[in-house]
């Protein structure tokens, strides 16, 4: 829909993802109101976003501090932002009056005049995306052959909402978004290139079963056409469960085998090819080298998953080989997931402060041979930590746990206790900073890969990471 002018929407949060929504629809001509559980003195920040086109409009509202059904009076769309969850009251209450739900990434797609490839994913999102992006840019910046795309966008759950950018792109742009579970969990519309990194239990406290889970996470590509492509892991039984339903073109990746007339990336003598199925075209599979993993700068198997994963999404999106090296080679990755913080003690020091599931810490612990000096806690999202447990005792040296779920990952940890592991139990991540400089030898890799959510002591897992950095650096 382009015409918004006789549109009432409301939109649940302030944040950045209705910031950017509200802008939008209030520069196509619709009547905005924007509703947040906070008192409006604790919107000052988001109110100054929207101050510029607040004095040209008049059809702006805000109401804070509640959600009153009188919201609903005349609304033609009620857009929650991605943290809000489906049984708030407003929100249950337009669904029983039949008014239509959507989101800042649900207008986006529906606007969108060019290419949008979608990820999503428990882990991984946020740095295959971001590589996927380098290779679309560097496939731009290419002065030899045709060129396959004018401009290259990254965005969505990572950085800026691409319905911010949606009016400056061009049919010949790619658009690169990605996607939470949280975000799909209402949509009803599909990228033409639809990816499905890993499905693990994550988010259980918001979603309650990982089969509604997965079904929000299915919403990717539930909605794509013949025309489409799907990109899949091969190695993870969650995602893989999927193919099946496909509609489109299927592409995998992953560290086990390609199957037989299908197409996609895989590793052999540690370089990772792209396979092209020609087979049901006439043809031949046709198999091209893409680079040594040696050029991977990621540490971490699950990071030379991302990139497989990226190979993929950047071929079946017509990206030319050198691009995806390009976009690999030099890469060190995102910030906070497993990000070189400092070398002090005879030891490295990393923040992944994104692992807030265990399932991410437990890659995190895979990613090192060294003795590892593991931080762990935060708040529990009602994920299970036996499988957690059980690698910590054969994998790290000194766990250090602190937070909210540091008891519960005690009582997880302590039963199967090995000789060989060292247990430090902390308040806060501060605390365990400074028992981690007086536990390490020279040799060890400390890593903070909580398995937790930071809401405990903090306002996300960035600020987290960076307090963490900077209290590392703070050592003396």
């Amino acid at each position: 829909m382009n015409d918004w002018s006789d549109q009432k929407v409301v939109i649940i949060g302030a944040a950045r993802q209705g910031q950017a929504l509200a802008r939008y629809l209030l520069e196509h001509g619709a009547s905005v109101i924007i509703t947040d559980q906070r008192p409006i003195e604790a919107l000052d920040v988001a109110q100054q976003a929207l101050a510029d086109i607040n004095t040209r409009s008049t059809k702006l509202q805000w109401v804070c501090g509640g959600h009153p059904f009188s919201l609903l009076a005349d609304a033609t769309l009620l857009c929650p932002s991605g943290g809000v969850p489906l049984d708030l009251p407003l929100i249950e209450e337009a669904q029983r009056r039949g008014i239509s739900l959507s989101n800042d990434s649900q207008v986006f797609l529906e606007t969108a005049p060019c290419k949008v490839i979608g990820i999503t994913g428990s882990a991984g999102k946020t740095t295959t995306t971001t590589l996927v992006g380098r290779m679309g840019q560097a496939a731009v910046a290419l002065t030899s052959g045709p060129k396959v795309y004018r401009r290259v966008w990254v965005g969505g759950n990572i950085g800026s909402p691409l319905i911010a950018k949606v009016d400056q792109m061009q049919p010949d742009d790619l658009a690169i978004m990605e996607l939470s579970s949280f975000q799909l969990e209402i949509m009803t519309r599909s990228p033409q290139v639809a990816v499905i990194l890993n499905i693990t239990p994550n988010h259980l406290d918001r979603h309650g079963t990982m089969e509604a889970y997965a079904a929000a996470k299915a919403h990717i590509f539930a909605y794509q056409s013949h025309q489409d492509q799907l990109i899949l892991s091969r190695d993870d039984p969650g995602a893989w469960s999927m193919a099946g339903q496909s509609k489109g073109e299927l592409f995998s990746f992953g560290f086990t085998p390609l199957p037989n007339e299908s197409q996609g990336t895989f590793l052999d003598q540690d370089d990772i090819y792209f396979c092209t199925d020609s087979v049901q075209k006439g043809g031949g599979a046709s198999l091209v080298r893409i680079l040594h993993r040696d050029e991977v700068a990621l540490r971490g198997k699950h990071h030379l998953l991302n990139v497989m994963a990226a190979c993929a999404i950047a071929a079946a999106s017509g990206l030319p080989i050198e691009a995806m090296r390009r976009g690999v080679q030099g890469f060190t990755g995102v910030a906070h997931r497993l990000e070189f913080v400092r070398s002090w003690g005879g030891t490295d020091w990393y923040n992944d402060s994104i692992a807030t599931a265990p399932e991410r810490a437990m890659a995190a612990i895979r990613a090192f041979d060294e003795p590892l000096v593991l931080l762990a806690g935060g708040r529990d999202k009602k994920l299970p930590w036996d499988e957690f447990a059980a690698l910590v005792n054969q994998r790290v040296k000194h766990l250090i746990v602190f937070g909210e779920a540091a008891d519960l990952i005690l009582q997880a940890v302590t039963p199967m206790k090995s000789a060989n592991l060292d247990i430090t139990r902390c308040d806060g991540l501060h605390e365990a900073v400074i028992c981690a400089a007086q536990a390490i030898r020279p040799g060890m890799i400390v890593v903070l890969s909580p398995g937790g959510t930071s809401f405990d002591e903090f306002k996300d897992f960035e600020e987290r990471g960076e307090c963490f950095a900077r209290w590392v650096k703070e050592l003396p």
